[in-house]
């Protein structure tokens, strides 16, 4: 028996399992659930009970798909609250992606749609040493870019140096024997890099003033920062060191949708689109009697739908705003509910000069400006052509940049940005920005929660309102992500499944 199976698959007798299968039992014929919002989870929701026999219909209120999954290419177009309408004039093939543009190597299911749709992938750089940290203040290094090694490499052999000294001179109270110890130190001299006298001095980690070549071309490495200088030049702040290598999310290997994260979006769309109408926003939600009507204009035109469940993916700020007849509890819920203010903008060079004259190829410059980070493309390397994320802010740095009009954002960027890259002015040509808590549809970036109010509205909401379902990124413990939105979608398809074919099926995460 032990060779049959691997038989039975050669020969094609066999149907090879997906990787994170969703098998649920249950028959939906002749069920109706309409889903509100056309993004990564209400397309995947309809996409799974459709396998079930639902007959699902989908309300997107904007004349696209996918949501915050949104790539800005030419002609992309967004009017945001009380300003003008802005098209983008990036060249055909240029791009970015205004919504998320990583996944995680962790994010399973996301990994898994997109081998399921089809969508290839590729390596996202998302830590690179050879970009830069800038901080404008005080201090002697401070409004001069410094490459990210420089900083890393210096403050780990310091910190390992301090630590050393500490430990050998038994200023620590350590319940270790001497060998537990001795092996701690000799970690410390690895890790940061000390001498033979167990001190930090300048080593090749953290790059070269003149680079080795041939001959009698040793190199010279670069000397060290005083901890001192760093320290009153703010590259020890937050904005510095509370970065992505530290954060579970971010840590590598992550990846991206080659072409633009939107092209998750547009393989959904080929698998539901029948079932989508667009520009139909919705304007009532009423509960009834053994089902749900929703009132919405498409076109204009003022329509009415009646369906057995809805599936809400609405996001919060903006089903706050909506007329419906859910429950006080609910409704209270629904209007505290906090979103992040986040901006991005597009910039389009003429060249590649950051990898051309600077060496980067993907990865994240910081600042402590309203910049807050650049990001530099890990796609299309030595293409003529590159499109850099010249700002991407949070919080009060983007609510001042939200503020702005396009073009006092771009003068923003360009002139920041120049700081650290003077070749901005002669190679840039176009932009594009965007402001996620002035976009209809949207009303900020994504859902934060603290644990009081996951207890106060988060987990109310977990609840179905009668027939009304909530799903989204905001329904989950993976807010911001894509893997939210798909999470969600598959909880949110097992409860109305069991609840209208009476089974009793149990939706495990994926890797549980």
């Amino acid at each position: 028996m032990g060779g049959s199976y691997p038989a039975l698959m050669a020969l094609g007798m066999l149907k090879t399992a997906p990787a994170h299968a969703f098998n649920l039992e249950g028959n939906g014929k002749g069920k109706k659930i309409l889903i509100l919002g056309g993004g990564l989870c209400g397309m995947t929701s309809a996409y799974e009970l459709t396998k079930l026999g639902y007959d699902c219909t989908i309300l997107e209120a904007r004349d696209r798909t996918g949501g915050r999954c949104w790539s800005i290419r030419k002609d992309s177009h967004n009017q945001e609250l009380n300003s003008p309408k802005q098209i983008a004039d990036f060249d055909q093939g240029q791009y970015f992606n205004a919504g998320p543009s990583r996944i995680p190597h962790h994010h399973l299911l996301t990994l898994h749609y997109c081998k399921e749709f089809g969508v290839p992938i590729q390596i996202y750089n998302n830590v690179n040493e050879a970009a830069y940290y800038y901080a404008e203040g005080k201090g002697p290094f401070s409004n001069q870019k410094i490459r990210m090694r420089e900083i890393h490499n210096d403050m780990r052999g310091y910190m390992s140096e301090l630590l050393y000294k500490s430990i050998s001179q038994d200023e620590l109270d350590l319940d270790l024997n001497k060998e537990d110890i001795d092996k701690i130190l000799e970690y410390l001299r690895a890790e940061g890099g000390l001498d033979i006298d167990n001190l930090y001095k300048a080593s090749a980690r953290r790059g070269y003033a003149i680079p080795p070549s041939a001959g009698n071309q040793p190199g010279k490495v670069a000397e060290v920062f005083k901890l001192a200088d760093i320290l009153s030049s703010g590259l020890a702040d937050p904005d510095f060191y509370n970065v992505a290598e530290y954060t579970y999310e971010l840590q590598m290997t992550m990846f991206q949708a080659i072409g633009g994260m939107d092209r998750i979006a547009v393989a959904l769309e080929e698998k539901v689109g029948s079932m989508i109408h667009k520009n139909a926003e919705v304007t009532k939600i009423n509960n009834i009697e053994n089902g749900v009507k929703v009132n919405y204009t498409e076109g204009g035109v003022p329509k009415e739908i009646i369906a057995d469940v809805c599936i809400c993916t609405i996001p919060l700020k903006v089903l706050s705003n909506l007329d419906h007849n859910f429950s006080s509890g609910v409704s209270r819920a629904i209007d505290y509910a906090n979103y992040i203010d986040t901006c991005k903008i597009g910039l389009q060079f003429k060249r590649r000069f950051w990898e051309e004259d600077e060496q980067i190829y993907g990865g994240i410059t910081h600042t402590n400006n309203e910049l807050t980070q650049i990001f530099y493309p890990s796609n299309d390397y030595h293409a003529a052509k590159g499109v850099l994320l010249g700002y991407y802010n949070f919080n009060e740095k983007a609510v001042a940049v939200g503020n702005l009009s396009y073009a006092e954002r771009e003068k923003l960027a360009l002139t920041k940005g120049a700081l650290i890259h003077p070749q901005y002015p002669k190679e840039f040509e176009t932009s594009f920005s965007v402001c996620w808590q002035k976009t209809p549809y949207n009303l900020g970036g994504w859902a934060v929660y603290t644990s009081e109010t996951r207890e106060r509205i988060y987990k109310p909401l977990l609840q179905p309102e009668k027939q009304v379902y909530f799903a989204g990124e905001h329904m989950t413990y993976l807010n911001a992500w894509m893997a939210g939105a798909f999470e969600s979608a598959r909880s949110v398809v097992n409860e109305v499944n069991n609840r209208l074919s009476e089974k009793r099926n149990i939706y495990q995460k994926v890797g549980e």
